[in-house]
């Protein structure tokens, strides 16, 4: 079916239900950011690609709630669709809460699948339908009964992560959290974000494309604990471990009647923003809830000793691959075809050629020219586009290691490219350079610190529509919240950074129909010195790639922004020339000279 269709038979399904309005979100039930081909659900109604967004149905309209990230790409994908696009954050664009209040009539009907919600998600929802003395339906998946080829849950074997590379037992990580758990008064711990299961069990899997994940929830007792995940994934020897740890594996769909049956006079404690709204709708109606972040968040953002060490091996084997790619493609280009897919594959094998290299660390942006502009691009056969000298490619990548997962953003010149292409890449390169370089007091968060990347960009009376960064997981997910920069708060405010927090620095500029520009290094947080003000610290670069020369106009820089690059690219040289042959040893050093 077209996506017209589909949405006729969604229809239906809502006129036989007593529906007004139908809320299709884009998580899954864990509420992940990015999910498995069988919680597509968002995508399957609306044909919109992008990791982020919200569609709603009513009788006769329908709406799409996106972010800055994918605006270009959303209006492409939705034309011709009859789907209206909805600029989150936009001053014309109302919520999605604005157009329920709007749109629900009196005693009206809002519909969703309460698996795919999270609480305060689903209390928004039910304020909405009370405002109108109406009522909420969570407990059908409309879609579902609409999309018959749906695939199946995936089936990928699960791994375990030595302790060698998670620096920490999975007893002690227990033991960790049980004391947090006891902090809140709770007896019990309901977990069912995915990424917070993985790194406290340290156990890995292959359920999510571009994420190392299982398919689980968690209910963790203060002396055992039940996994509810497909038990075939597993191998005799991590049943053994998690048996080992206190942790009975029972079936993945045995969640709802496990909730249903806890005890009382019992005490949950769980994450509003993570447990889906359906399962808190099934607790016991006497039994206490605490609802706070879960301490697994931040615990996983502060990478130990060990974690620190591996990522950094990561780093220099992705710098290597990274390196290797851009003095090929310098070489080659307009000697041979290639494209935007086919530059993202050589990267790729490059970065396979490295030991312990997994897998992308989420799906390649290789974005040619006026591609670049479209901030979550992806080359589709369709719009695969064939390089040639004069333009820029942007080319945002990572890959998963044993040692840690990376995020790296290059913006390259092919050929010689235009004076306002290589005034935009100057500016880019100066955000980044000034962000990765400064100083600040123990106490700032990301949102102190955003502006420091952004001032040489609003100086010119411009901006980029996205965060600045976001933090990093340890071979889990490569967008690891709550940790970011970005100068707008949301809901909950950013953390202070901590040391050992792992951070990208990634401003841009986008000129639809032209170009587009980004910038990426990962960072580490560090202590700096400590005096009569206070703890001071700093950020120390993990990615070692060159900032491509032939882009950069140093005149419009300082000359202490021009010594900040001479010193990036000086540790570049000196980590990646000896990963390198003689030929591409000798071009980096020609373009990490000093300007």
């Amino acid at each position: 079916m077209e996506v017209k269709e589909r949405i006729a038979a969604l229809r239906g399904e809502m006129e036989r239900e007593g529906i007004d309005i139908w809320i299709v979100p884009s998580a899954d039930h864990h509420q992940s950011e990015y999910v498995g081909a069988h919680f597509k659900a968002r995508r399957y109604m609306t044909g919109f690609t992008g990791s982020a967004g919200t569609a709603v149905f009513t009788k006769d309209k329908a709406c799409l709630w996106t972010d800055g990230r994918y605006f270009i790409q959303a209006e492409n994908e939705l034309r011709g669709s009859g789907i209206v696009l909805c600029k989150m954050g936009e001053p014309e664009c109302c919520t999605v809460e604005g157009f329920l209040e709007k749109e629900l009539p009196e005693n009206g009907v809002i519909g969703f699948d309460g698996r795919t919600v999270g609480i305060g998600e689903g209390k928004r929802y039910e304020d909405a339908a009370c405002a109108k003395n109406g009522k909420i339906s969570w407990t059908s998946d409309l879609v579902g009964r609409v999309w018959r080829d749906r695939p199946p849950l995936p089936e990928g074997k699960a791994f375990a992560l030595d302790e060698r590379y998670a620096g920490e037992s999975a007893a002690s990580k227990l033991e960790r959290v049980r004391g947090k758990m006891k902090e809140q008064g709770a007896d019990v711990h309901l977990l069912t974000s995915l990424d917070d299961i993985a790194w406290l069990l340290n156990i890995r899997g292959n359920d999510v494309a571009y994420c190392p994940l299982v398919l689980s929830y968690l209910i963790l007792y203060m002396d055992r604990g039940e996994l509810f995940a497909d038990e075939t994934k597993f191998s005799s020897e991590m049943k053994a471990a998690l048996a080992g740890n206190g942790i009975r594996i029972r079936p993945y769909d045995e969640i709802d009647e496990a909730v249903s049956a806890l005890s009382t006079p019992s005490c949950i404690l769980l994450d509003p923003d993570r447990v889906n709204y359906a399962l808190y709708r099934r607790l016991p109606e006497h039994i206490g809830v605490r609802e706070a972040e879960n301490p697994e968040v931040l615990m996983k953002c502060v990478k130990n000793d060990t974690e620190i060490e591996n990522i950094k091996k990561s780093h220099r084997k992705d710098a290597a691959a990274h390196t290797r790619f851009m003095y090929w493609l310098k070489k080659n280009i307009g000697k041979q075809e290639i494209t935007e897919r086919s530059a993202a594959e050589k990267l790729e094998s490059f970065r396979r050629e490295q030991d312990g290299y997994l897998e992308a660390s989420f799906e390649p942006i290789s974005a040619f020219a006026e591609h670049g502009a479209i901030v979550h691009y992806s080359a589709s056969e369709e719009s695969d586009l064939i390089l040639h000298e004069g333009k820029l490619l942007l080319t945002d990548t990572g890959g998963h290691y044993m040692e840690g997962s990376t995020d790296i953003t290059r913006t390259v010149a092919l050929g010689e490219v235009s004076q306002r292409e290589k005034e935009d890449f100057t500016l880019t390169a100066r955000a980044m350079l000034r962000l990765m370089n400064t100083v600040f007091l123990h106490g700032c968060s990301g949102a102190n610190l955003d502006c420091i990347a952004r001032e040489v960009f609003w100086k010119k009376r411009v901006n980029f529509n996205h965060g600045t960064g976001h933090g990093v997981g340890y071979l889990l997910n490569v967008h690891e919240p709550p940790v970011n920069f970005r100068w707008k708060e949301g809901k909950t405010p950013a953390p202070v950074l901590e040391k050992n927090m792992v951070i990208t620095d990634e401003p841009g500029i986008y000129i639809e129909g032209s170009h587009g520009i980004r910038l990426e290094n990962e960072l580490l947080v560090c202590e700096d010195e400590k005096n009569g003000y206070g703890q001071f610290m700093h950020f120390e670069p993990l990615t070692f790639v060159p900032i491509d020369l032939d882009a950069l106009l140093p005149d419009e820089m300082s000359e202490e922004e021009r010594i900040m690059l001479n010193e990036y690219h000086q540790k570049v040289f000196e980590t990646v020339a000896p990963c390198l042959d003689d030929e591409e040893r000798a071009w980096l050093k020609e373009y990490t000279r000093p300007v």
